[in-house]
Order: C-alpha cells, then sequence, then structure tokens
C-alpha cells in the first residue's frame, strides 16, 4: 500500500523536480547539510566508469571540499521526472560541471538519473547513476 493513498502525479514531479535542482546547487556549494536533508540513508552513486559512492562517500567529500564547482547545474529543459507508482520518481537530465579537484580542474557534461523515493520524511534521493563524461561539443 502506497505510503500517500491519493497523490498527485503533477505535484509529485514538481516536487522531485525541485528537489533534485536544489540537490545540485547543494552539491556546488558543497552544502553538505542540505545534501543529507535530501539524501536517503542508504543512498549510493554509481559513475560510468564503474566506481561506487555511498551517502557517507558523498557527504565526506562535501564536507572537506574535495571539488570547487563554477558550476554544478542541469541544462536548461533537459530535465525530466518520470513516476512509476506513487512513491518512486526518476529524474534525467544533461548536468554541466565544470571546477577543480583532486586531479586538476573539469569541463565537463553527463547524463545522469537520480532516483527519489517517497519516504514518512517526504521525497529522498535514492539511487545515482552518472554516465561517462560526454565528447566535446563540436
Amino acid at each position: 500500500m502506497s505510503s500517500i493513498a491519493n497523490a498527485d502525479p503533477a505535484e509529485d514531479r514538481a516536487t522531485v523536480a525541485t528537489l533534485d535542482t536544489e540537490y545540485q546547487a547543494a552539491v556546488e556549494r558543497n552544502d553538505a547539510e542540505t545534501m543529507a536533508r535530501i539524501l536517503h540513508p542508504d543512498m549510493i552513486l554509481v559513475v560510468g566508469r564503474g566506481s561506487v559512492f555511498t551517502r557517507e562517500d558523498i557527504l565526506r567529500s562535501a564536507r572537506a571540499q574535495e571539488y570547487v564547482y563554477e558550476q554544478q547545474v542541469e541544462e536548461e529543459g533537459t530535465q525530466t521526472v518520470r513516476l512509476y507508482g506513487d512513491d518512486t520518481a526518476i529524474v534525467t537530465a544533461l548536468l554541466w560541471l565544470k571546477g577543480t579537484g583532486p586531479d586538476g580542474s573539469f569541463d565537463r557534461r553527463l547524463w545522469f538519473s537520480d532516483t527519489y523515493v517517497r519516504t514518512p520524511q517526504g521525497w529522498r534521493y535514492a539511487f545515482g547513476q552518472a554516465s561517462l563524461s560526454l565528447p566535446p561539443p563540436q
């Protein structure tokens, strides 16, 4: 049984879209407190090169400011939120990342899929998958 019997799909899509945009902005600022509020306790992120990061890995990196972002934003017009039942939503978007990290500077774009689940505390980001960097535009 769904945690919310009469969920409004349009409202849920809007809520998840806003939450994912808020999460990307928090990453850009290394705002671990906001990130922690949005992340599900069992969250994991799988990136294109095969590495897996836990919620704690992600929050530790933000607290240490391992990456300093000039840009960490969804490309305008690319975000789509799809609902699967009443309690699961998947966000896809093209993400622009620019900044510096342990391996030097970077400027890349990649596709991601973020899975949100409805919990008693509201929607939480539970699983993320990011593509390899896209080739530069020609």
